[in-house]
């Protein structure tokens, strides 16, 4: 038989994939939910406040898991991360501990509730009806002492390599909107960048600009994806090429690096500085007609050409995006010419061209580009 060597590329491959796995520091733990409700209480479990506003299962699916663990059937293991400081912190498994919090009556929250009463426990109906205060002192041991398997990726990991990991987990098979996703896992980079996001997406400009946005988007923060593609586009939109989701992700783990961002990714200082402006000028302008325009600046409009209330994102891009390469010619505080771009943006808005560059299918890279030279060349008519 004849020795065949290993190519050198696949000895490379090899290489890089053994160390990556070597790289890789994790624990396994078996805890009990009692032991996970007194770390969560002294501090030493930390539920993430952007985690903890997306705990969202149902009474029902709260109270089946109850009934789960009661029965001591197996539960899906909980992922946590190990802190400088010695505290772990929950990444994945947030509905199942939650829940338990949640009956125990030991949940934090922004808006509290009674603790859960079950419903739908469907194997030992006669459950249902019952807090964890009336459970009969036998089953509420048995719930304490029930055991989940944890998984612990150690402090000693590469923070890249804790983020996509993580990334990953909240993302197969999750209910939660991309930016939620990117909001809870984006941290385990560099937290900055976010906290810019949440930052400008609350900013009294933005707000009135995007308030036809629906509040239940608002809830799963479709405001601050609106302000990441704001960013986006503005700074790398020449290399938009195919699907907005993984570019708009793109973008943010590179504004996101822990080891420092470039200023062609993203400057605090210039591209915040541009985001107030923007905002300041549309709002000004739109407020000039106001019947006409007012906060329904990025409303999607009717076959007639009437502004309706429903927020439509081409329209965001294409008056947000479009109007930089004249912002540094605008003066929000100049009443004269922002009534001037009020009625620009009015035009625009009831142009019949406008249909050729908004509406369904319009996310390709070459629909893209044509929308922002439309927007560009009719809103830099107001210098002519």
């Amino acid at each position: 038989m004849t020795n065949q060597k290993t190519p050198a590329s696949e000895i490379s491959l090899i290489d890089s994939v053994d160390r990556s796995v070597s790289s890789v520091r994790t624990r396994q733990l078996d805890i009990s939910f009692n032991e996970l409700a007194d770390m969560y209480e002294s501090g030493e479990l930390i539920i993430n406040p952007e985690y903890q506003r997306l705990f969202r299962w149902t009474p029902g699916s709260q109270s089946r898991l109850i009934e789960t663990l009661i029965l001591e059937l197996p539960v899906p293991p909980i992922f946590l991360m190990e802190t400088e400081e010695n505290v772990y912190e929950l990444i994945d498994g947030l509905q199942r501990i939650s829940s338990y919090l949640n009956f125990r009556g030991l949940l934090r929250s922004e808006n509290p509730s009674p603790p859960l009463m079950l419903e739908d426990c469907d194997i030992v109906q006669e459950l249902n009806g019952h807090t964890y205060k009336t459970l009969p002192v036998p089953l509420v041991r048995r719930l304490k002492r029930n055991f989940i398997r944890a998984e612990v990726l150690r402090k000693e990991n590469n923070p890249r390599l804790r983020y996509y990991m993580f990334k990953r987990l909240n993302s197969g098979g999750s209910p939660l909107e991309p930016q939620e996703v990117r909001n809870c896992t984006i941290r385990l980079l560099d937290p900055e960048f976010n906290n810019i996001l949440l930052k400008l997406a609350g900013t009294d400009d933005f707000k009135y600009c995007t308030s036809t946005v629906p509040d239940a988007q608002v809830e799963k923060r479709y405001n601050e994806e609106l302000v990441l593609r704001f960013f986006a586009f503005r700074n790398s939109g020449a290399a938009y090429k195919h699907e907005v989701g993984d570019f708009l992700t793109e973008f943010m783990e590179a504004a996101s690096a822990p080891e420092g961002v470039p200023d062609a990714v993203f400057s605090k200082e210039r591209d915040e500085g541009a985001f107030l402006k923007t905002f300041r000028v549309l709002k000004a302008a739109a407020e000039t007609v106001p019947e006409a325009v007012g906060n329904r600046v990025f409303g999607s409009v009717s076959a007639v050409g009437k502004i309706r209330g429903q927020f439509a994102v081409y329209h965001f891009e294409g008056l947000a995006l479009g109007v930089q390469s004249i912002l540094d010619r605008l003066d929000p505080d100049d009443s004269a010419q922002m009534a001037k771009l009020g009625q620009r943006i009015l035009e625009i808005k009831q142009d019949p061209r406008l249909r050729d560059h908004t509406g369904g299918g319009k996310n390709t890279a070459s629909a893209y580009k044509a929308r922002l030279a439309f927007f560009t060349s009719e809103l830099s008519k107001i210098l002519a």
